[in-house]
């Protein structure tokens, strides 16, 4: 297998997660307030011009890194790597940096793609920070002063991923979702304010896969989903009691896409072994399978759901798809972009391809409409960072460079 193919796999959907609670401090979590890569925004360009949208700020020495901005109170949080310390960059919305600070150690874990992985967590007045070597920071919002940490690897028998651990931190109320990866700590919940644990799940007792969980709260139980070495899991969100687990296999076990929920159904897709719907039965304690689609082999780059249709891209399967989300069908397949992230808002899909081209693309399950498209020549490293859109402003990260182009 080639290596570029494996490695690639472990950066991206836990680059990015946060649940928002409308009761508090404004929050910012990885791929919008559902985790299912849909911003909120309106009054978008639905075209862009040739040169592509205007270029509002830049700045240039982020150091080495794959994660997305978080905004929230007008401030937008990222985090670097620069000289083997992790760094917190803290900008206003003009692109003025307000802060530059270290707020732990880190090392180069992959010579080839060096860099932090997880997106910052901001909620209740508190930025939750994950490294790479499995240290979970809790940080003061105003002052940037540590209120707490914890070393998950050590403290729960968990185990580091081949390239590092890039889960983002799911906070739902009171709790902070996390998973070391221990065969009897598999999967556990803090206490956001203190760390304490609250409970511990052994789950399948599998190693951690990449991957952001997801909350679904419309269910007989609120549950947590998320996809371990060998398993798609589900636990109790209350009390981390497992629920099911289903199957989810390939010989590097990396699962690094958040999974999607919609109306009683989960999507997921990863690369090598392609996607999969389920269907949750009995108020959500157990599961069915409805389709598989091989095809559609995503990696790092996430997924939408717009109407009844899935938009991706495959790894292995380098094309653009449309699937239908009831039944699997691949609508159509093209070359354009793929492979790439996707995000959406106010009704068109912004496609960031791993060779540097941003593309505004119409969702449509007839055909591929490309509206407008620009070259990312800023930057370094790989194309790998999910973009952020906030009031109307498009946020690219590449390697070291940070972009805000106006898309409203």
């Amino acid at each position: 297998m080639n290596k570029y193919l494996i490695i690639t796999l472990f950066l991206l959907p836990g680059m990015w997660s946060c649940h928002h609670d409308r009761n508090v401090q404004e929050t910012s979590q990885w791929r919008g307030e559902g985790r299912d890569g849909i911003y909120n925004e309106t009054g978008l360009l639905k075209a862009w011009p040739d040169e592509g949208p205007d270029l509002l700020w830049k700045y240039e020495g982020l150091g080495d890194g794959f994660t997305s901005a978080a905004i929230a109170g007008e401030k937008l949080y990222i985090t670097g790597l620069a000289d083997d310390r992790l760094v917190l960059f803290v900008f206003d919305l003009t692109g003025r940096l307000l802060v530059k600070k270290e707020v732990a150690g880190e090392r180069d874990l992959s010579q080839q793609y060096p860099g932090p992985r997880s997106t910052v967590c901001v909620n209740d007045g508190k930025l939750y920070i994950y490294n790479a070597l499995g240290n979970l920071l809790c940080i003061d919002e105003a002052t940037l002063e540590e209120v707490w940490t914890k070393d998950l690897f050590s403290e729960f028998d968990g185990k580091n991923n081949d390239w590092g651990v890039n889960e983002s931190p799911l906070i739902v109320g009171d709790k902070l979702f996390m998973t070391p990866g221990g065969i009897e700590n598999n999967v556990v919940a803090l206490n956001k304010h203190t760390g304490a644990l609250i409970w511990s799940s052994p789950g399948e007792g599998m190693l951690s896969a990449y991957c952001s969980p997801q909350y679904i709260s419309d269910q007989s139980i609120p549950m947590l989903v998320t996809s371990t070495a060998e398993f798609i899991i589900a636990l109790n969100a209350d009390t981390g009691e497992k629920l099911w687990s289903f199957p989810q296999q390939h010989e590097y076990n990396i699962h690094p896409n958040t999974p999607l929920y919609h109306n009683g159904m989960i999507f997921s897709a990863t690369a090598f072994i392609g996607a999969v719907m389920l269907r949750l039965t009995d108020g959500g304690k157990a599961v069915e399978q409805v389709w598989k689609n091989a095809e559609v082999d995503t990696n790092v780059g996430g997924y939408v759901k717009i109407g009844n249709y899935i938009y991706a891209s495959g790894h292995n399967n380098r094309f653009w798809f449309c699937v239908d989300w009831n039944t699997g069908e691949t609508m159509y397949k093209v070359r354009d972009l793929a492979p790439c992230n996707v995000v959406a808002a106010d009704g068109m899909l912004y496609c960031y391809s791993e060779k540097g081209e941003m593309g505004l693309v119409t969702p449509d399950p007839v055909r591929f409409g490309m509206t407008g498209n620009f070259k990312i020549t800023l930057g370094t490293q790989q194309h790998w960072a999910h973009p952020v859109i906030h009031k109307g402003v498009l946020y690219i990260r590449h390697g070291d460079t940070l972009m805000a182009y106006k898309i409203s």
